[in-house]
This record gives structure tokens, sequence and C-alpha cells, in this order.
């Protein structure tokens, strides 16, 4: 049996959605009495998991949902890297022991090919016997650390750049994130998946376009915008963005590699966030992002957003433009942003919706196929209403799709979509989306709430 701690964890956790968890004992007494060993000598010792995992234990059920800090398991229990890999926390850690050496090196070497990282090398704890250190029973094990953001070789519907943690010798951090354009191969290997019939001189000559020019340009335009966000953002919102700490360029000036500080899943401020704060601090952290810094960022997918220490922020910023920059002065830029405003998940999710009077916002309307602030505000309103989609968010942020703030929420993102008053719509811009959303909560906090419906359609003052 798999044993997980994660980090927030209470007795109020909220529903990770259809799947379940079953709750067990606190992790003292707990565990398998070898496990034990190894968290009372090893884990214990260590900053990290008396940050991170020292929560309740949990069962997770292969069915269910939601990802971990620390997952746990020892002898026969299911320890499959790539099962493993999917129920981990980017840089959480899996920790695994056995009373055989030879399963417990096998097993470590199964994990460094996955994406995985030894944090402790296999190693050995002994429990005393009759008051007696060293004549008491080994216990051998390895923790693993995942530190690839997806599996390697793993085909998936997106292009991506291989992005993983890399160690960081030159600062305080223990961890950075280390994002670079992915080798031709790897691209080959992803385009051959999604034309099988295409032929492999063709395959191949997209690889390289797709590497020497599409990629290291959106690397390029993503470190620019990294810089001006830390350059024009205010203080109080600069940790909910990654920052650059250095970069590689090859001859022509285009970034190969970029290395930035690793935003990593915590609940602020150690709690719990309620679904009303989610989206007050995602349209808050938009807003800025619009109005002071200038910036668009085209990709707010629920994964590219994350809930840290510093509250919600973004990440992805390579799609990202400036408001008001001359995407047509750059014909390779033009061909890609043109073409990214007909395919991309979000545009193909807004022109569904509009085909199907889901959407009738002219504002929404306006802004398919265009590089406009319209479209995060669009993204944006869809996703506050399910945030546990992304399954990191599992024990983050609370969801229960029944409440008071869960309705109010959704009748908000009705607004948006569908306005009372499509001639002049009361949600406009991300400003108006966090006026909306400030006044639900006021209203959430008066004794009656009969007039919410109204109190979320008006026009802001803004």
């Amino acid at each position: 049996m798999i044993k997980a701690t994660q980090a927030g964890m209470t007795a109020a956790l909220p529903n990770p959605g259809p799947a379940r968890l079953v709750r067990e004992r606190r992790v003292e007494g707990g565990l398998d009495a070898s496990l034990e060993l190894v968290r009372s000598k090893v884990l214990l010792t260590e900053a990290e998991y008396r940050k991170y995992g020292t929560g309740a234990s949990t069962t997770p059920l292969m069915g269910s949902t939601g990802l971990y800090d620390y997952l746990l398991a020892c002898d026969d229990d299911p320890h499959e890297p790539d099962l493993i890999f999917a129920r981990l926390r980017w840089g959480g850690q899996f920790v695994y022991a056995s009373a055989d050496p030879r399963q417990v090196r096998s097993a470590a070497e199964a994990f460094v090919k996955r994406g995985f990282e030894l944090a402790h090398q296999p190693s050995a704890v002994r429990s005393a016997w009759l008051g007696i250190p060293w004549l008491g029973r080994k216990t051998h094990f390895f923790v693993a650390r995942r530190v690839r953001l997806t599996l390697p070789k793993e085909i998936s519907e997106r292009f991506t750049y291989s992005v993983g943690l890399v160690n960081d010798h030159t600062s305080t951090h223990d961890f950075i994130v280390l994002k670079e354009v992915p080798s031709v191969e790897r691209v080959a290997a992803r385009l051959r998946h999604k034309f099988p019939d295409a032929a492999g001189e063709l395959i191949e000559k997209r690889a390289r376009k797709f590497t020497e020019k599409i990629f290291p340009l959106f690397l390029t335009r993503e470190a620019a915008m990294l810089k001006i966000l830390e350059r024009d953002l205010p203080r109080d919102y600069a940790g909910r963005v990654p920052r650059v700490i250095d970069l590689e360029q090859d001859g022509r000036g285009y970034v190969r590699r970029l290395w930035m500080n690793w935003l990593r899943a915590a609940p602020p401020g150690g709690r719990t966030l309620t679904q009303l704060e989610f989206a007050r601090q995602a349209a808050d952290l938009l807003n800025v992002i619009h109005e002071k810094v200038g910036i668009i960022h085209l990709d707010l997918r629920l994964d590219n957003f994350v809930i840290t220490e510093q509250g919600v922020g973004f990440v992805d910023f390579g799609s990202a433009v400036r408001v008001g920059e001359n995407i047509q002065g750059n014909p390779l830029l033009a061909t890609i942003f043109d073409e990214l405003m007909r395919t991309s998940q979000i545009q193909r999710m807004l022109e569904k919706m509009t085909l199907n009077g889901t959407v009738t916002s002219p504002i929404l309307n306006d802004a398919y196929g265009k590089v406009d602030k319209a479209v995060d505000l669009f993204y944006m309103a869809v996703q506050i209403n399910s945030p546990l989609s992304n399954p990191d968010f599992w024990g983050l942020v609370a969801f229960e799709p029944k409440s008071d703030e869960a309705q109010g929420l959704a009748r908000v993102t009705q607004e948006v979509l569908k306005p009372s008053n499509p001639a002049c719509p009361a949600i406009r811009t991300a400003q108006d989306l966090l006026h909306a959303v400030n006044r639900l909560a006021q209203a959430l906090r008066r004794p009656a709430i009969a007039d919410l419906a109204k109190g979320t359609s008006q026009p802001s003052a803004a």
C-alpha cells in the first residue's frame, strides 16, 4: 500500500473531485516499521520534509485524483516509476524501503531512467535491538525526486520544451527550472506520432524548423517577457511569476536554454485557498499584468496557473505579447501567431462556444482569432469554475460545486460569456472581472444574498 503525505492537508481537506481518498491514521503509527524507521532517522532530519511532508497520512486509490509532495512505499507495494510520477507533484519525493538491498538498487535505477533524480542514494538504516543500535535489523531505502515536468519520451497533444528541475550551485536556491529547446530527434518523434503517413524527409525538415527557428524564437520571447515583468510588475506581485536567473544564446542571439526560479506548489500562508480567493487573486494578477505591465498572456490554461506561498501565479509566457506590439512587422512571427490564433486550445474553445451560443459577448466575439486582452479574460472566466481540473491544486484550493461561492462564480462567468446586456457588457476587462468577484465576496458576507445575481452583473465603476 502506498502511503502519501501532502502539504496543507487537514480534516477539512477539499473534495478532489469524482475520486476520493481513504483517510488513515497520522503518520506516527500509520506506516510500516521499515518506513517509520526511514522517516524518523532520515526524513525528519530534513527541513524540506518537515515543511512539506508532515501532514496527515493518506492512501491514494488508483482511480483517485490529486498530486502529493511525498509518496512512501515498501517491499511489494506498487512502486512502478511511471505510476509514482503521475501521483507526485513536480519536485515531490518518493521513498521506497525494503529489507532486500538488491530490490532497492534495482528500483532506484529504474526511477533514474524515468524522470527522477536520487535525493538519497540506496542506503541503509538500522533499528536498535535491546537498546543496542548495531544489532538491529537493516532497512534499505532510497529517495527519488521527480525533476522532469513530463515523462521522458512521453507523447502529448502539445509540442513542449524540455523542462526540468536542476540543482542551483550559484545561489541559495536548492532547485531552479531549466527550460530548453528539445532535440531534433524528440521533435521528429512527436511529428511522426501526429503525422504517421508523412515522409521521413518532410518530418526531418519540419523538426529542424521547430528546433532551429520556432522553439528558440518563443523561448527568446519568453525571456524578454519575464525581464519586462521583473522590471515593471509591482513588488507585491513579483513572486507570482517566474524570474530569469540565467540564459544561454546561440550565435544568432536566440535563447536555447533558460534558467528560472521554481514556483513550488504550496498553500499560501499555510492554508488552503477558497475558490473565491483563487478567483480573486487570479483576476487581480491578470489585471496588473494587463494594465500595469502591458502584457497579454494568451495561454492561460489551468496548467499555466500555479499556487505558491506567494499566492496564485502564472507561468509559461512564451506565447505572450506586449500590448500594442507590431506582430506583423516580423514575417516569421506573424505567420506563427496567425496559425496560433486559429489552432490553439483556447481559440478552438472560443470558436465552439461562439457557434453554439454559449458565448454572446461582443467583447469576446471580436477577440476571436486575434491577439487581444479579451482572450485572457475569456479563459480566466472559464477556469475559475473548475480549479481542481488541475490536479496540482488538490489540497491547495477548496472546491464544492454546490456551494454559494461556486454558484456565485458561475454567475460571474455567465456574465462574462453571455452578458445580460449584450449591447453594454458589464465585464469587459480583467479589472471588471476582479470587481465582480469582489462584489460577490461582499454579497456572500451579508446575511441575505438574494440580490447576488444583480450585484455581480452591474458594470464596474472603473
